[in-house]
């Protein structure tokens, strides 16, 4: 291209509208049907590494058409050290803009079903942070607002059609708990984010990856499944905490083939049960409350008052710690109605 053909195409195409998509990418997820469009291979690969082979879940017999272009920035460089770098134009999904060679940004447009990622090459080079501040992001916020999914800070894992929701502020044991759930006999759905339909109480969530702390992993009683979590990657969240990263996308893991309904609601407590049972059940009060206290980004949603509703419906319990997590297993599986696994 000559340098005049590059100069009339900056003026004619300033943000890059005609320029043609290098990658493409089509998912069921979360209930949605998304396209993943880049211009770049590197952050497709990121879209294929979060959320390629995972079951596909729909929420409705047809599910939304959601939309998010990814751009990778170009490294822009000032002509004097006096000054910032210029902006360079960018446009997909249906918005125009424009970004410094390190400005990350993601803009969400629920009404248009789509959304816009736009990533500096220096984020894009931090797969963990680009995946989870990013590209999470656009997906999770797109897919809740375009259906009216109530987004949970929870964990939820399933047998057969019923889900059990677990709830707990950070740090109460719900990775450890779900992580003996999926190794003892119950279908993984979620770690950290789950999605409902208030209506029909059917659960979606990303069943990717699993984190857990080194301390979890000296639970596991079988020695190749603590081997597996051991070869893990350790990623480092912005709280400086390090934990194994653990792809449940392998043949001995269980995840839910199909959106679970929602049949009772737990809420883990640090409290040892000591000799009690660990299940203690709780009045529609403490369920109220306790809803309140702990999601407070969803209590504020359109759809909450109707979750809340039918949530209000079902067992709710408070889960204490035993002396093993696979205690908490075993009283997860008797509220299910299957014999517990320490008696098969």
């Amino acid at each position: 291209m000559t340098r005049q053909s590059a100069t009339f195409d900056a003026l004619s195409d300033p943000f890059g509208e005609s320029r043609p998509v290098i990658a493409r990418r089509h998912l069921q997820l979360l209930g949605g049907r998304f396209e993943f469009e880049s211009n770049s291979h590197q952050i497709l690969r990121l879209v294929e590494s979060a959320y390629g082979d995972l079951p596909p879940h729909r929420l409705a017999p047809v599910a939304p058409k959601l939309r998010i272009k990814l751009v990778l920035g170009t490294a822009l460089r000032s002509r004097s050290r006096s000054e910032p770098p210029p902006l360079a134009m960018l446009s997909g999904a249906g918005f125009l803009g424009g970004a410094t060679d390190s400005s990350n940004l993601v803009i969400v447009s629920p009404p248009e079903r789509s959304a816009l990622v736009v990533m500096s090459p220096g984020m894009a080079r931090f797969a963990y942070h680009a995946r989870y501040e990013m590209i999470e992001f656009a997906v999770f916020t797109l897919a809740a607002r375009a259906q009216g999914l109530v987004a949970l800070h929870a964990a939820c894992v399933s047998q057969g059609r019923q889900g059990l929701l677990l709830m707990g502020p950070s740090g109460s044991g719900k990775s450890t708990v779900a992580l003996q759930c999926l190794l003892n006999g119950f279908e993984f759905l979620a770690e950290d984010g789950v999605f409902v339909a208030p209506h029909s109480m059917l659960a979606t969530g990303v069943a990717n990856f699993l984190h857990v702390r080194s301390d979890s992993v000296d639970w596991i009683e079988r020695a190749r499944d603590a081997a597996v979590i051991r070869r893990s990657p350790i990623i480092r969240r912005r709280s400086g905490v390090r934990k194994y990263e653990i792809d449940l996308r392998r043949p001995e893991y269980r995840l839910a083939a199909r959106p679970p309904k929602i049949a009772a609601v737990i809420f883990l407590s640090s409290q040892s049960a000591g000799r009690r049972p660990l299940l203690r059940a709780l009045a529609k009060s403490d369920l109220l409350r306790k809803l309140a206290a702990e999601q407070v980004y969803a209590a504020n949603q359109p759809e909450w008052e109707v979750f809340v509703r039918n949530a209000s419906r079902l067992n709710v319990f408070e889960l204490r710690r035993g002396r093993h997590p696979r205690e908490a297993v075993d009283a997860l599986q008797t509220l299910m109605g299957a014999p517990a696994a320490g008696s098969r």
